[in-house]
C-alpha cells in the first residue's frame, strides 16, 4: 500500500513539472522500441488493460483491446500536450482519491491516456482528453465524478508505437507521424483510414505508463485506435 501511495504521488510530481524544462533529454528519446517487445515494468506493479498482439511489424504492432471501461475528462483546449495532460490527470486525481459520487478511492493503474486532435496551425489550441483505466473490481460500476465521464470501449484495436524517455511537446508529433509512415499502404493503414473517415483529422493517442523517478526502461506509446 505504501508504494502504491508513493507511486500515485510521484505520477502527481511528473505531471506537476515542467518536464520541458526541468528535465534534460536522455539517452534512448525517440527511439523506437516495440520491436523489442518491451512489456511496461509498471504493469508488473499495478494492473493495466488486458490485450492480445494481432500483428508485429518494423516500427509497429497492432493490439485488440476487449469491452472495457476508462474514466475521461471533458475536452481540454490547450497548446502544450504536457499542460493539458497535467490539468486533466488533476482531476483524474481527485476521482481516485475519493472525490467522486461514492466517495471511494479508487487503485491506479496505467497508462494514463492523453487522447490529441491536433488544431489547424503550430499556434492553434488543441484538444485533449485525458482518460484513466478503471480497475477490474470498479469496472461493473464506475463511480460517477462531476466533470468526469465514462467511456465504454468496445472491443477495438490499436497500432501502437512505443518510444522511451520522457513524453514532451515536441517528441509526440515526431512519434505519430513515424508510426503513420510505418503503416503506410498496409491493410492496417488503410483500416484506420476508412475508421476515421474522410476528411477525418490525424488525431492519436499518448499512453504514459512510468514514476518520473525512473530513468531506464521507460515506456511510452503512441496509439492509433480503429475498428476492424
Amino acid at each position: 500500500m505504501a508504494a502504491l501511495t508513493i507511486f500515485k504521488l510521484s505520477l502527481l510530481l511528473s505531471l506537476l513539472s515542467n518536464l520541458n524544462s526541468a528535465l534534460l533529454p536522455l539517452p534512448g528519446v525517440g527511439k523506437n522500441i516495440v520491436d523489442d517487445g518491451l512489456f511496461p515494468p509498471t504493469c508488473t506493479r499495478i494492473e493495466c488493460p488486458n490485450f492480445e498482439i494481432i500483428h508485429q511489424d518494423s516500427g509497429f504492432e497492432i493490439r485488440r483491446y476487449n469491452h472495457t471501461e476508462w474514466i475521461e475528462t471533458s475536452p481540454i483546449q490547450e497548446i502544450s500536450l504536457v499542460q493539458a495532460t497535467r490539468q486533466g490527470f488533476l482531476q483524474l486525481f481527485d476521482y481516485i482519491q475519493g472525490n467522486n459520487k461514492y466517495q471511494q478511492e479508487i487503485e491506479m493503474t496505467a497508462p494514463v491516456l492523453t487522447k490529441v486532435s491536433p488544431g489547424d496551425g503550430p499556434l492553434c489550441e488543441s484538444t485533449f482528453s485525458i482518460s484513466f483505466y478503471i480497475p477490474k473490481q470498479n469496472q461493473a460500476n464506475p463511480p460517477p465524478a462531476e466533470g468526469l465521464h465514462v467511456r465504454s470501449w468496445k472491443p477495438i484495436f490499436a497500432a501502437v508505437r512505443q518510444f522511451s524517455g520522457f513524453v514532451t511537446d515536441s517528441n509526440v508529433g515526431e512519434e505519430a507521424a513515424a508510426l503513420q509512415a510505418s503503416l503506410a499502404g498496409t491493410v492496417w493503414g488503410d483500416a484506420i483510414a476508412k475508421s476515421q473517415g474522410a476528411g477525418a483529422t490525424s488525431g492519436y493517442t499518448v499512453a504514459q505508463y512510468n514514476s518520473p523517478f525512473e530513468f531506464e526502461n521507460r515506456v511510452n506509446e503512441i496509439w492509433f485506435l480503429f475498428d476492424m
